[in-house]
């Protein structure tokens, strides 16, 4: 899976591993035996949180087009920044105006 997009059939697939792990934790616990594979179930949350870290912080992947998009506005916000000179005004100097 890309680590660049979080698209809808990796949400979908999220989906299905949180639900496989709720089916596993309730058969384990019907059977009595949920402590007896704490080791599948620390391997199975491990992958999810994983995965659930990257749903998380989605927002923060950009696609090629979008980075791109990003460093026009960061350019032209850098060459504005640059063009603007403070003038030397103090506020007296609308006071009295020099004939």
């Amino acid at each position: 899976m890309s680590e660049e997009t979080y698209d809808e059939e990796r949400a979908r697939n999220l989906e299905r591993m949180l639900r496989a792990l709720a089916q596993q934790i309730g058969d384990l616990d019907s059977r009595g035996e949920l402590l007896a594979h704490v080791g599948d179930l620390l391997k199975l949350l491990g992958d999810i949180r994983s995965e659930l870290f990257h749903y998380e912080v989605r927002v923060t992947y950009d696609t090629p087009e979008i980075a791109e998009h990003r460093k026009l506005v960061a350019d032209a916000k850098d060459e504005d920044a640059a063009t603007l000179k403070p003038r030397d005004w103090t506020p007296d100097e609308d006071d009295e105006p020099t004939w």
